[in-house]
């Protein structure tokens, strides 16, 4: 049996040169999409930004998977008439974001723009792109504040420094991402190097109500053609009866899951950070007994040396990340110990360039990175390019039942009968928006 510990790269071959080429791509990103298409830098069409607006949907009869979705689908616009987009509210509230955007953006070009915003992002120096604002965050509350993910045991961020977290800016570098795969004809995933075609998934089950209602939730899993299922742990009490700890009843799920899928399928252990040390080595012995894959943010974040000695004690890997911050936070927890596998949100480290560079700081550890699956299309198409690209990702985070993440306006994410997510071939972001069942739900546009 293999180790868990060990990180799964020793079995997928050397990645020699890979941090290389990402940080060629990274360092200008327009220059990387006109090689991909075959066609020389001076060659691409006028990528100056001449409009950004903001499309306001009515979305309050579907599932909210990110508390604070607000309905919002940023837009940003070039001369040649290519539009990148991207929704925010996905972590946190982004007030104002065309106050901000109208400075930083328009009449800039994007040949000129990305790579400087992509020259620091996710880093914690005061310096690099501010959008027109001297050092500082944009306006409006701090990003990603106290449970800004309206989630069990979510905190403020780790280390917090310098500029970031940053949503403002880390949702207009996507927007720019979008629009150069659209004006070279190719997705994001070919321009960042990534030569996938597919990745293997797993659905990610909901905070369900009681103990009694996880079995069903994985068998259905299963029976889909999944390649596993990850248990999001509820309040951990039954139908009927007394009131029980929590940890005792996460512990009886995870036997009983155990139990109903049979030793060879795959699953995971995510309780969101709410466990303190006592509860994640009693709950993680279970997990170690009964093969489980790996066990994600079991404690809070902030609390490095309970990792560390959480992570000494137990067989099976930690996936950590969510609640960091910025690529020097991810640094210290891999040079501590805290983290087998870097967990990461694209938002939270400066976009697509911030969370690139994350993964292959784990890459040069030898160490896998796991990019958060958990929202809307758009916020899933940004972690599925990441997992096409990074040559340390392996699976997708499919949403269950995965017609929770479902928009009129956009294509739905589904697995094939293999069990896998296959890439995008359209442009950009590779699903594109339906303009005519958008404006259905249209409430204003914001310019």
């Amino acid at each position: 049996m293999l180790d868990r510990k060990q990180s799964r790269r020793q079995f997928f071959g050397s990645t020699a040169g890979a941090t290389a080429a990402v940080a060629s791509v990274l360092a200008d990103p327009p220059r990387a999409a006109a090689q991909s298409a075959g066609v020389k830098t001076g060659d691409l069409p006028d990528l100056t930004i001449k409009e950004v607006k903001v499309y306001v949907a009515d979305i309050s009869s579907f599932r909210h998977l990110n508390s604070g979705e607000t309905g919002e689908i940023l837009s940003v616009v070039t001369n040649s008439g290519h539009e990148g987009n991207y929704t925010i509210g996905n972590r946190s509230l982004t007030p104002n974001w065309l106050e901000w955007a109208k400075p930083a953006l328009l009449g800039k070009n994007i040949i000129d723009l990305l790579p400087t915003i992509t020259a620091t992002t996710g880093t914690k120096e005061t310096f690099g792109f501010s959008g027109g604002r001297t050092g500082g965050r944009p306006p409006g509350p701090p990003a990603g504040g106290a449970r800004a993910m309206g989630t069990p045991g979510a905190i403020s961020p780790v280390n917090r420094g310098g500029t970031w977290p940053n949503y403002y800016t880390a949702a207009a570098e996507i927007c720019l991402w979008d629009i150069l795969g659209k004006a070279v004809n190719r997705p994001i995933y070919k321009i960042l190097g990534g030569t996938k075609d597919k990745v293997a998934a797993y659905a990610s089950s909901q905070h369900l109500p009681n103990v009694e209602d996880y079995v069903a939730d994985a068998l259905a899993a299963k029976e889909q053609g999944y390649k596993g299922y990850k248990i999001h742990p509820g309040v951990g009490q039954h139908r009927t009866g007394p009131p029980i700890p929590a940890y005792i009843g996460h512990i009886e799920e995870i036997r009983n899951i155990r139990k109903a899928v049979g030793d060879d399928f795959v699953l995971a252990h995510d309780p969101v950070q709410r466990y303190n040390l006592f509860e994640a080595l009693k709950v993680g012995r279970v997990l170690d007994e009964l093969n489980y894959l790996w066990f994600e943010d079991p404690i809070p974040s902030t609390d490095i040396d309970g990792l560390v000695e959480l992570n000494r004690c137990l067989d099976l890997p930690l996936h950590v990340g969510e609640f960091l911050y910025s690529i020097s936070d991810f640094a210290e927890y891999i040079r501590r110990g805290a983290l087998d596998v870097a967990r990461l949100i694209a938002d939270n480290v400066g976009g697509i360039g911030g969370s690139m560079r994350v993964g292959m700081l784990a890459d040069a550890f030898n160490l896998e990175c796991t990019p958060h699956n958990w929202g809307n299309p758009t916020d899933l198409a940004v972690h599925f390019h990441l997992e096409l690209a990074l040559p340390n990702a392996y699976w997708f985070e499919m949403p269950h039942p995965v017609t929770a993440a479902d928009r009129p306006y956009q294509p739905k994410f589904r697995i094939d009968p293999g069990g896998y997510v296959l890439a995008p071939a359209e442009p950009g972001l590779g699903y594109p928006i339906d303009r005519d069942a958008l404006d259905k739900l249209m409430k204003r546009i914001d310019r």
